[in-house]
Protein backbone atom coordinates (compact mmCIF):
# COMPACT_ATOMS: atom_id res chain seq x y z
CA UNK A 1 0.00 0.00 0.00
CA UNK A 2 1.00 3.51 -0.73
CA UNK A 3 0.75 5.56 2.47
CA UNK A 4 1.61 8.86 0.72
CA UNK A 5 -1.63 8.76 -1.25
CA UNK A 6 -3.65 8.25 1.95
CA UNK A 7 -2.04 11.34 3.50
CA UNK A 8 -2.83 13.40 0.39
CA UNK A 9 -6.48 12.30 0.45
CA UNK A 10 -6.78 12.90 4.21
CA UNK A 11 -5.28 16.41 3.89
CA UNK A 12 -7.70 17.13 1.04
CA UNK A 13 -10.63 16.22 3.32
CA UNK A 14 -9.26 18.43 6.12
CA UNK A 15 -8.81 21.42 3.79
CA UNK A 16 -12.30 20.92 2.31
CA UNK A 17 -13.86 20.70 5.78
CA UNK A 18 -11.98 23.83 6.87
CA UNK A 19 -13.25 25.80 3.85
CA UNK A 20 -16.81 24.61 4.52
CA UNK A 21 -16.58 25.60 8.21
CA UNK A 22 -15.18 29.06 7.39
CA UNK A 23 -17.88 29.64 4.79
CA UNK A 24 -20.59 28.82 7.34
CA UNK A 25 -19.07 31.15 9.96
CA UNK A 26 -18.73 34.03 7.50
CA UNK A 27 -22.29 33.51 6.24
CA UNK A 28 -23.75 33.62 9.78
CA UNK A 29 -21.77 36.70 10.81
CA UNK A 30 -23.05 38.60 7.78
CA UNK A 31 -26.67 37.77 8.62
CA UNK A 32 -26.27 38.77 12.28
CA UNK A 33 -24.56 42.06 11.41
CA UNK A 34 -27.21 43.01 8.89
CA UNK A 35 -30.21 42.42 11.15
CA UNK A 36 -28.54 44.20 14.05
CA UNK A 37 -27.83 47.26 11.92
CA UNK A 38 -31.40 47.28 10.59
CA UNK A 39 -32.92 47.13 14.06
CA UNK A 40 -30.77 50.04 15.24
CA UNK A 41 -31.74 52.17 12.24
CA UNK A 42 -35.45 51.37 12.69
CA UNK A 43 -35.61 52.42 16.35
CA UNK A 44 -37.74 55.62 16.41
CA UNK A 45 -35.75 57.48 19.06
CA UNK A 46 -36.90 60.98 18.07
CA UNK A 47 -40.55 59.95 17.76
CA UNK A 48 -40.50 58.44 21.24
CA UNK A 49 -38.68 61.45 22.68
CA UNK A 50 -41.16 63.92 21.15
CA UNK A 51 -44.13 61.87 22.33
CA UNK A 52 -42.74 61.56 25.86
CA UNK A 53 -41.97 65.29 26.07
CA UNK A 54 -45.49 66.24 24.98
CA UNK A 55 -47.10 63.85 27.45
CA UNK A 56 -44.95 64.91 30.39
CA UNK A 57 -45.45 68.59 29.55
CA UNK A 58 -49.23 68.14 29.58
CA UNK A 59 -49.15 66.21 32.86
CA UNK A 60 -46.85 68.75 34.57
CA UNK A 61 -48.93 71.72 33.42
CA UNK A 62 -52.21 70.22 34.62
CA UNK A 63 -53.90 70.13 31.21
CA UNK A 64 -56.84 67.83 30.52
CA UNK A 65 -55.16 64.45 29.94
CA UNK A 66 -58.22 62.98 28.16
CA UNK A 67 -57.98 65.67 25.49
CA UNK A 68 -54.22 65.18 25.16
CA UNK A 69 -54.72 61.38 24.98
CA UNK A 70 -57.19 61.67 22.08
CA UNK A 71 -55.04 64.13 20.14
CA UNK A 72 -51.82 62.20 20.76
CA UNK A 73 -53.41 58.93 19.56
CA UNK A 74 -54.88 60.51 16.43
CA UNK A 75 -51.74 62.41 15.42
CA UNK A 76 -49.32 59.55 16.04
CA UNK A 77 -51.49 57.06 14.19
CA UNK A 78 -51.96 59.29 11.15
CA UNK A 79 -48.41 60.70 10.87
CA UNK A 80 -46.15 57.97 12.24
CA UNK A 81 -48.34 54.84 11.98
CA UNK A 82 -47.78 54.30 15.68
CA UNK A 83 -50.10 53.49 18.55
CA UNK A 84 -49.40 55.80 21.47
CA UNK A 85 -51.13 55.69 24.79
CA UNK A 86 -50.54 56.87 28.30
CA UNK A 87 -52.24 56.68 31.63
CA UNK A 88 -51.80 58.63 34.84
CA UNK A 89 -52.38 57.62 38.43
CA UNK A 90 -52.17 60.04 41.32
CA UNK A 91 -51.17 58.89 44.77
CA UNK A 92 -50.99 61.03 47.91
CA UNK A 93 -47.89 62.97 46.91
CA UNK A 94 -46.78 61.30 43.66
CA UNK A 95 -48.13 61.14 40.14
CA UNK A 96 -47.35 58.04 38.10
CA UNK A 97 -47.32 58.15 34.29
CA UNK A 98 -47.22 55.04 32.10
CA UNK A 99 -46.31 55.66 28.42
CA UNK A 100 -46.77 53.08 25.65
CA UNK A 101 -45.43 53.44 22.07
CA UNK A 102 -45.78 50.78 19.36
CA UNK A 103 -45.20 51.31 15.63
CA UNK A 104 -45.36 47.67 14.55
CA UNK A 105 -41.59 47.20 14.67
CA UNK A 106 -40.69 48.73 18.02
CA UNK A 107 -42.64 48.45 21.23
CA UNK A 108 -41.57 50.89 23.95
CA UNK A 109 -42.97 51.22 27.47
CA UNK A 110 -41.89 53.71 30.09
CA UNK A 111 -42.92 54.54 33.67
CA UNK A 112 -42.46 57.99 35.21
CA UNK A 113 -42.94 59.11 38.77
CA UNK A 114 -43.49 62.82 39.30
CA UNK A 115 -43.10 64.24 42.80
Amino acid sequence: MNEDAQWIIMMGFLVSFSFFFLAMVINQSTVVGQTTAESVSEFPKNDIRDTRDAILWSVNNGTDTDWVQRDMSAISLSRRDAVVGFSTFTSIDHEFVYIHFNNGVTSYNENWTIL
